[in-house]
């Protein structure tokens, strides 16, 4: 479920883009008015509101954002104007050829499903002139990088129904793969985890944990190491459940000494409209503080009054 609040009775797209002209004109950009709009408005709505804008000023809305807002509220409202699948070709774009990044490149690509994978590949290939693989061979190596590409390559079902013999044998062979022998058989690992679809994935390691005593989490964190292993513990945990796996990515971003926020402005940013209800609730369950009093705590200002309207009210 998603935590975007959009108002019950909404403006048109030509009044929003008048009243966001309103607020760029004059001394100093009218930061809470832009917030107020953008920040209630879906993918669909913000991109006719960009159309509007364009048609009546002769510009991109985008460009005008670029230059009012600056820090981390730019940054964020930015990355929210696009609509998903153009959203994640740019952070995929950026993490693998701008400011290198491998886990953000592995979170996107592990944790969507075939339908928007397909669709993000084609739209990397319209807005870049180059192939989404080719970026990936270019800055991976070894078992990410060959997990990745069979993951971007391989067709796996969106349905619910699994194969009892198919789950027994694959948790099987990963057992054999890994905790059996002494080093691990990386190419089981890799051909399982990229074949499969989630419910087949829950469903193995459901029977991992039957059969071995040990969780499947487990026994891949003690086979596997870096980046790899993040790639097969982000396949595995947004089959099990993507809510606890994204609170988890953002209780990280926000502990300790200072904040990542370029994971906290891409993890609220991308999941606001999917599922960022059950990701808020896994975060209270897991930390008993909900997630807008922990990201309150972290920001401030303008940037602090988007992420929280992007999270909606708790409702704890």
């Amino acid at each position: 479920m998603a935590t975007l609040t959009i108002p019950p009775v909404l403006s048109s797209p030509r009044d929003d883009a008048m009243h966001l002209y309103k607020a760029f004109k004059g001394l100093g950009c009218d930061t809470s008015a832009v917030i107020s709009i953008l920040a209630h408005r879906d993918a669909s709505q913000r991109a006719l509101i960009e159309n509007e804008y364009k048609i009546m000023y002769s510009e991109e809305l985008t460009k005008r954002l670029s230059s009012e807002l600056s820090g981390n509220v730019k940054k964020a409202v930015l990355l929210w104007m696009p609509d998903p699948a153009r959203r994640d070709a740019i952070i995929l774009k950026d993490a693998l050829t701008t400011d290198i990044d491998l886990k953000a490149a592995t979170e996107v690509i592990c944790s969507r499903t075939p339908s928007q994978i397909q669709h993000l590949k084609q739209l990397y290939h319209t807005l870049f002139g180059s192939y989404l693989e080719h970026a990936i061979q270019t800055q991976t190596s070894g078992d990410l990088g060959q997990l990745l590409l069979a993951y971007l390559s391989t067709p796996r079902s969106e349905g619910f129904e699994v194969d009892r013999a198919m789950v027994d044998h694959d948790a099987k062979a990963l057992f054999k793969a890994g905790e059996k022998r002494l080093g691990t058989d990386e190419k089981t690992f890799r051909a399982i985890f990229s074949g499969r679809s989630r419910a087949h994935m829950a469903a193995v390691s459901a029977a991992y944990h039957n059969m071995y005593g040990n969780t499947l989490k487990k026994a891949v964190k003690g086979e596997t190491s870096g980046n790899f292993e993040h790639a097969l513990v982000t396949i595995l945990q947004c089959a099990e459940n993507p809510g606890k796996y994204f609170a988890k990515v953002l209780h990280r971003a926000m502990k300790g000494l200072g904040t990542n926020d370029k994971t906290l402005i891409r993890v609220i940013v991308t999941r606001a409209e999917i599922d960022m209800q059950y990701i808020k609730a896994e975060y209270h369950k897991k930390h008993h503080k909900s997630l807008n009093e922990a990201v309150h705590s972290e920001t401030s200002g303008h940037y602090r009054t988007f992420l929280l309207s992007l999270l909606g009210p708790d409702r704890h």
